[in-house]
């Protein structure tokens, strides 16, 4: 059983341009880290290799810490980061640049038995605090006040994430103080809430919505941020229903940052591989085109411009 979970886990590594390993000229670039830029990832190494045939990109996830440590150790040349760095983290040599924007959505199952009335009602961030943060058996009826005695059960990512650092600095407060059980990435914390119709959790925009039809993701449902606490889903909060009406309400800034955020590529000190620096200068120009019809939002042309100057 074990052995079939390890072999799970390391399904998601995808190797671009397998075939061209054995060609000496060939170059390979390691990337890993956060879930949140994942599929992002693969769609622009997958046309940057339509102009560069010879580079080789070998893509796993395993989270934002898991970037920031292979990047640090020298097992990845770039990792994949959702979060703002540390001053820590600087110091270590961690240069990084902005890529694209994306948002954590606080997510139940689509079984739960209130959905409908928690689609119109929303939480505050009171609420969120209170289910997230304090460790006391809290039921839907308390919140909804209903007479539902079921308690809420909460689920946060187990791996350094960026996600639950992004969700818990909504809540303000850290991904360690969100008690909850801890499951293992993206995927897995969608799975876990949609298998309990009274669990609660959160994902990253990409896992919430399909990126080719723009619906939501059929096994979990958006919990919507009553933003004026007026205890009530107001038309100019209410943007949940599909990948294009959110992702417009994170580039307008009515969906809050955060849990709105950048995304990042991260190296060990200024990159100077001239074929990394290509593909870096590549997704902050061509790439672009590419990111809204991947489920994200694109940078805006004076983003973009500072994070070429950081490049030059």
């Amino acid at each position: 059983m074990n052995r079939q979970f390890i072999i799970f886990l390391f399904l998601p590594v995808v190797f671009l341009g397998l075939l061209s390993c054995n060609n000496p000229k060939s170059n390979n670039v390691n990337i890993t880290g956060a879930f949140a830029i994942y599929p992002l990832t693969i769609k622009w190494t997958e046309e940057f290799k339509k102009d560069h045939p010879k580079e080789v990109f070998n893509i796993s996830a395993g989270g934002a810490g898991k970037g920031l440590t292979d990047v640090l150790s020298g097992a990845a040349e770039v990792g994949m980061f959702s979060r703002k760095l540390t001053d820590v983290e600087l110091q270590k040599g961690i240069w990084y640049i902005a890529v694209a924007k994306d948002a954590v959505l606080p997510t139940i199952s689509a079984k739960n038995p209130f959905s409908k009335t928690i689609q119109t009602r929303g939480l505050t961030k009171k609420e969120f605090k209170e289910i997230f943060l304090s460790g006391k058996s809290i039921s839907w009826g308390s919140i909804l006040k209903n007479s539902d005695n079921n308690n809420i059960s909460v689920f946060t990512r187990s791996d350094a994430a960026g996600a639950a650092e992004t969700w818990a600095s909504y809540l303000d407060s850290k991904q360690e103080k969100i008690k909850g059980i801890g499951v293992f990435g993206d995927p897995g914390l969608a799975d876990a809430v949609s298998k309990q119709p009274y669990a609660i959790g959160f994902n990253n925009a990409a896992f919430v919505y399909d990126a080719k039809t723009g619906n939501k993701n059929p096994i979990i449902d958006v919990v919507p941020l009553d933003l004026n606490e007026n205890g009530k889903i107001d038309p100019d909060e209410n943007f949940y229903e599909n990948s294009n009406s959110f992702l417009k309400a994170i580039a307008d800034g009515k969906y809050p940052s955060p849990p709105s955020r950048p995304l990042f590529f991260i190296t060990k000190n200024k990159p100077t591989n001239p074929e990394i620096v290509a593909f870096l200068k590549w997704v902050l120009t061509d790439g672009q085109k590419f990111i809204k019809e991947s489920g994200y939002v694109p940078l805006d042309n004076q983003a973009i411009q500072e994070q070429l100057n950081k490049l030059n």
